[in-house]
């Protein structure tokens, strides 16, 4: 399936969840479970604004637009981050007032079984869709997932909660996991937000493509013949992006450089899925007679 399609599912996953973990909480009263449906609630407001800005990022490049739209996915995963961190902040109140004023639970056993098949539910799917997350590399989908991992935890912590409160009968656990899982939201919230600054910043390759990179420049560099310099780098969405200098002899005809550039890109595009290259030609000695211009003037 497309990434597309894991959104879709997303979002029918989230409207059932709601449901179950609504239920839960209208049943037993509980603040916790509150807080996991407002969560929830985030989770689909998250989803269909992914899966416009999937939608968006994978149309082709236009006149305004000519390196495409696949930065829409970093406007996904920031839009999450401040959707969690608002739930959260919002979950953190209504536990607050609760613990001033703690009432008794009602139905605790059927508010948890209800939040453990919303639980498994979200669990198989952000599995689901971490594993297209890396196939595709879309960081939409990958943001979309994690929030639905943070939702599995914050539903395993609450249901051990609620069987405390079961167990003990202190209702006072019921607030102070609220506040736990409000802060855990929080943290996942300001790290989305994180990820999508330095995505909009035109970050660098990662390390382990960057090495991919230099292993295949290496095959073809020839200390009096061809080298490469001036290597940068960035990733948008997901596609990536390399621009170098390869310096040739000066005696070479334009047709073997040419012939050189295109094997040059098309091995580094084999060995790193998605990317494109931009390789400017040079003769050998340009840049070394720049620089003792610079170093004279």
């Amino acid at each position: 399936m497309h990434a597309s399609a894991y959104l879709k599912l997303s979002v029918a996953t989230a409207v059932v969840t709601i449901l179950l973990k609504g239920a839960a909480w209208w049943w037993t009263g509980s603040v916790s479970l509150a807080a996991d449906a407002l969560e929830s609630l985030v989770n689909l407001a998250g989803a269909v604004f992914a899966l416009a800005m999937v939608t968006l990022a994978a149309q082709p490049p236009d006149a305004e637009h000519p390196y495409g739209h696949h930065k829409a996915e970093y406007f996904s995963s920031g839009f999450e981050g401040i959707l969690i961190i608002a739930a959260a902040l919002g979950i953190f109140w209504g536990a607050a007032q609760r613990w001033r004023h703690p009432e008794p639970l009602e139905g605790i056993g059927l508010g948890v079984a209800l939040a453990v098949v919303s639980s498994a539910l979200n669990g198989l799917l952000a599995w689901a869709m971490l594993r297209k997350a890396r196939e595709a590399r879309s960081v939409a989908l990958a943001a979309d997932a994690r929030h639905l991992i943070t939702d599995v935890w914050t539903s395993a912590g609450v249901v051990a909660g609620l069987l405390g409160v079961m167990a003990t009968g202190w209702h006072w656990l019921d607030p102070l996991l609220a506040m736990v899982v409000a802060l855990n939201i929080l943290r996942e919230g300001l790290h989305l937000l994180r990820e999508s600054t330095s995505g909009l910043m035109d970050q660098a390759l990662d390390d382990e493509s960057l090495t991919r990179v230099q292993a295949v420049l290496d095959g073809f560099r020839h200390p009096y013949d061809v080298r490469f310099d001036h290597i940068a780098s960035r990733v948008a969405g997901q596609r990536r992006f390399i621009d170098l200098h390869m310096h040739m002899p000066v005696h070479w005809t334009l047709g073997r450089a040419a012939s050189l550039r295109g094997e040059v890109e098309q091995a580094l595009m084999g060995t790193v899925p998605g990317l494109r290259c931009s390789i400017q030609l040079l003769p050998m000695d340009v840049e070394a007679h720049s620089l003792h211009q610079e170093d004279g003037a």
